[in-house]
């Protein structure tokens, strides 16, 4: 494997903005979700001409290196209840499985303008509720914590395999508003949780040979760099930085999809 002829294989131009949008992605998404925002975008106007299946498998491969890292930062600080973590992670690892399969025979522009709908309700909710997050503001009992941690799980998992920009952001929302968590625990919980969803996913994407290795590399180990600093600062800041990087990219997304069902032809 000869990372030189990267640079001739795909253009220098290229392969700097992969590395320096990849760092971002990364950054972005230790935080509070959404890299994928970011680095699929970016890969997409990188490779045109590239299959879609290729574009999300090799993303898969890189947003895994980093939120891998991310997670094990997050779990030096944060407690768990592994019985909950693991039963959310077990039943997004299955959905993402499912929406990867169905990237093949479904349309993604057909889920747009729901999401798009979905976005505009969670930014204005974000926004008005100055206090969402700050602090855990429920005790659920264990079962409901099962039963609502699964729902999401299989939701956001689904949409991960599927498509996947915002994952981490759809994550911390429902832990957020539905399992009351405040940002930073529903951040740590969310970086384990799409590590699942992205190997489920991954299985897919490997299985059918849509990557790209060399770049994938590459990017990997921008997106883990990003991811630790990020991760740092989170920890390091709290809940009102993570809530501001939140509105921040919920803004991005919205855009994003605004502009893909209104604009973009």
């Amino acid at each position: 494997m000869d990372f030189l002829n990267i640079f001739a294989d795909y253009g220098t131009v290229t392969v700097i903005s992969l590395i320096i949008l990849s760092f971002v992605a990364g950054f972005i998404d230790s935080v509070v979700g959404g890299g994928g925002l970011i680095q699929i975008p970016a890969l997409l106007i990188s490779l045109p001409k590239t299959p879609l299946p290729t574009i999300f498998g090799t993303n898969k491969i890189a947003a895994l290196a980093g939120t891998s890292i991310s997670a094990l930062q997050y779990s030096k600080r944060i407690k768990f209840n592994y019985k909950l973590l693991i039963t959310i992670s077990i039943c997004a690892g299955l959905a993402s499985f499912l929406g990867a399969k169905a990237v093949s025979f479904i349309n993604v522009n057909t889920l747009k303008p729901v999401i798009l709908v979905v976005l505009i309700v969670i930014l204005v909710y974000t926004f008005l509720k100055k206090d969402l997050g700050s602090l855990q503001t429920k005790n659920l009992l264990f079962h409901k914590q099962l039963i609502y941690g699964s729902l999401i799980g299989l939701s956001v998992g689904f949409y991960d395999g599927f498509f996947g920009p915002g994952t981490g952001s759809f994550f911390v929302l429902g832990f957020v508003v539905i399992m009351g968590f405040e940002f930073v625990q529903a951040s740590a919980y969310s970086k384990v949780i799409n590590c699942m969803t992205n190997i489920s996913a991954l299985i897919v994407f490997i299985r059918q040979g849509n990557y790209l290795l060399e770049l994938a590399i590459i990017m990997s180990v921008c997106n883990i760099t990003g991811n630790l600093i990020g991760t740092r600062l989170a920890l390091m800041k709290g809940n009102t930085f993570v809530r501001t990087i939140f509105l921040f990219i919920t803004i991005l997304m919205t855009f994003r999809y605004g502009y893909d069902i209104f604009i973009k032809k």
